[in-house]
């Protein structure tokens, strides 16, 4: 190899070492908009290996809403114009749209010739999931969901919120219900105006009271000056009631007034003030049995409960827990700015098979949980709460260690005095999967 032509190859080299370690993806493709080059960060955004990726059409690859439209790329080498911070939404490889944002230029050879195009990109997912934190803005499509009754209610859901109905969300604890109270608004004519939520179980009713429809100065030794309640901050959009059913008979009055007037009055108040809201509220539990129980005033349930949603627990679900997973793995990857990829089959099968008294809240606290143990880019059956694990797995029938059984501890012991209990070096050197060796230590009561 002559000087010239070494020089040349170590020049690209180097360029693909750098271009590697970018953060940005960056891929180049040639007058037929086959691509020739797609770096590391092109693979971990879109989910397509390099192998995969050389040599198909960009938009094949890419799958953005405007490739058939206006492909910034074409146009580049067409015109010679530059596309600088375009966002657009990209198809990942496992079917996820994720928020990008491109800048695309023609390539050009020695002569000034166009021979190809270059895009960068950048993923905007951990930006608008910040975004969707602190905004609380969801709608109904971040409600991740693939089940069937779930599936039925999305269809309806634009209907329920268009309209200016309250609205009932009944559902276990942690299934969800102030994700959809939010998507509702969200998608609503008030989207503008505030969201404000309160847990009607957190506070005692003297409290309560004041909470939602506020008092005047004077009206108690501390009211030093004037407070607006729940419903007055809420005015031009939505208040959310969780756990309605815990209000008392007085607050349920006063709600019912709310709901027939639009009008309330604060303590200490000598006029009402009236009120533009929509209420949506929830509970986890049956009101008919508390009706029948007297313990819930049949005509504010009737007020409330103009439309119904019913929402699954997610045991009745449980075909969206690896979509659920998924998403808690991204959301936390985000949070964390760890680079965690999945969770193991192990773990997979293990989740699939719990049942959830927490709901989808418990799920996500697992999966955060696991966050914090994990040291590599899988998670294990051991990086689960240990409570967890020793509540789901099945102890074996033999209350007696068998002979076999007996020689496989004895030798999983001496292995972990040699390795003085780390795990990682004795599974290479018993040439087990680490969780098959976490497994087989709680069998035989090796865990420290």
């Amino acid at each position: 190899m002559n000087t010239l032509n070494k020089n040349k190859s170590l020049h690209e080299t180097h360029s693909q070492i750098i271009l590697n370690s970018i953060v940005e993806g960056v891929f180049t493709v040639d007058q037929n908009l086959r691509i020739t080059y797609f770096n590391k960060a092109a693979e971990k955004i879109t989910g397509v290996k390099v192998n995969n990726a050389i040599g198909e059409f960009c938009y094949e690859i890419l799958k953005s809403n405007i490739c058939e439209a206006s492909c910034p790329i074409k146009l580049a080498m067409l015109t010679g114009a530059e596309s600088v911070n375009q966002k657009v939404n990209i198809l990942r490889f496992d079917g996820k749209e994720i928020p990008i944002s491109i800048n695309s230029s023609a390539l050009k050879d020695e002569l000034g010739e166009i021979i190809g195009g270059v895009e960068t990109f950048r993923d905007l997912s951990t930006i608008e999931a910040l975004r969707k934190e602190i905004e609380k803005g969801y709608t109904f499509e971040d409600i991740v969901s693939k089940n069937h009754k779930l599936v039925e209610l999305f269809n309806i859901l634009p209907n329920i919120s268009e309209s200016e109905a309250t609205v009932l969300i009944q559902g276990p604890s942690g299934s969800g219900k102030e994700l959809f109270a939010r998507a509702i608004h969200n998608l609503s004519f008030r989207k503008n105006g505030p969201f404000i939520a309160i847990n009607c179980g957190a506070l005692p009713d003297n409290l309560l009271e004041s909470e939602l429809f506020g008092y005047y100065k004077g009206a108690f030794t501390d009211a030093q000056k004037d407070k607006p309640g729940r419903f007055e901050l809420a005015k031009g959009g939505t208040i959310f009631l969780d756990e309605v059913e815990s209000l008392s008979q007085a607050t349920q009055v006063k709600l019912l007034r709310v709901l027939q007037e639009k009008e309330f009055e604060p303590l200490g108040a000598t006029s009402t003030v009236k009120t533009d809201v929509r209420i949506i509220s929830a509970t986890k539990d049956n009101l008919l049995d508390l009706i029948a129980k007297n313990k819930f005033r049949d005509d504010l349930y009737f007020r409330l409960n103009i439309v119904k949603i019913e929402l699954p627990s997610l045991n009745e679900r449980k075909d969206d827990i690896p979509y659920l997973i998924n998403h808690f793995v991204e959301r936390f990857n985000y949070k964390t700015e760890k680079m965690i990829t999945s969770v193991s089959k192990e773990v997979l099968e293990f989740l699939m098979n719990y049942s959830y008294p927490g709901n989808i809240r418990e799920l996500e606290n697992i999966i955060e949980h696991a966050f914090v143990m994990c040291q590599n880019e899988v998670i294990e059956i051991e990086d689960l709460p240990n409570d967890l694990v020793n509540l789901g797995i099945i102890e074996p029938n033999e209350t007696e260690i068998q002979p076999i059984e007996k020689s496989e501890c004895e030798l999983i012991h001496n292995t972990l005095k040699k390795y003085n209990w780390n795990k990682i070096e004795v599974a290479k050197e018993l040439k087990l999967h680490r969780s098959t060796l976490w497994r087989k230590m709680r069998k035989y009561g090796l865990l420290k």
